[in-house]
């Protein structure tokens, strides 16, 4: 599946977050790319701001604009708080728990190592990057894989990620979905009701 695939310096600028990963650009241009980045603004419509704000995580997760609204529209149908809901599907995927877990330093590099078969779900290989995992799943490194220089330099540093949602056995390579966070676990600055509010128009 196609993937953004242009300057991720630019992104991060637009949004003046660290979309994906840490960025040098944000230290020396704080202000948004182009010709008028330092000029002042004029004011954002609302439905400019509901889109900005999806536009920030559809790029976080790495996702394409349609299977993002089949996301949205799945999590609208569970009922509940749609928002928080569709946030938790987001945060099921395989590729961002790879990232979540440590195993890669980045969602891109996680979606790398799902696409070309190092991970396995419950002991079976699973290469789709948008898999759904459920409480108690698996996760775990491709026995050959597990001396791969890009897993093993992110699990030496994975010391600063910890989430209460997943367990990790760094003996074994293998870490636990135990359950979807829920909103106030997860920590990227996301306004997730201004994108419900947008798909509502």
């Amino acid at each position: 599946m196609a993937r953004y695939t242009g300057p991720k310096s630019k992104v991060s600028r637009r949004f003046a977050e660290p979309i994906f990963g840490a960025s040098k650009a944000l230290q020396k241009k704080a202000y948004p790319p182009g010709m008028h980045g330092r000029g002042r603004r004029k004011k954002q419509s609302e439905y400019a701001i509901q889109l900005m704000e999806k536009q920030k995580v559809k790029y976080l997760y790495g996702m394409l604009e349609k299977q993002f609204s089949n996301l949205f529209q799945k999590a609208a149908a569970k009922g509940g708080v749609t928002g928080e809901t569709f946030l938790a599907m987001l945060e099921s995927r395989l590729d961002n728990t790879v990232y979540r877990l440590g195993i890669a330093p980045t969602r891109r590099a996680a979606r790398q190592l799902v696409l070309h078969k190092h991970i396995t779900v419950n002991g079976e290989i699973v290469n789709i990057s948008s898999y759904s995992l459920r409480p108690g799943d698996i996760v775990a490194v491709r026995e050959k894989s597990k001396s791969l220089e890009v897993i093993t330099n992110s699990l030496s540093a994975r010391n600063a990620r910890q989430f209460s949602w997943l367990e990790w056995d760094g003996k074994e390579m293998t870490g636990k979905f135990i359950s979807a966070p829920s909103r106030d676990l997860i920590p990227e600055k996301i306004q997730e009701q201004l994108i419900v509010e947008l798909y509502s128009k």
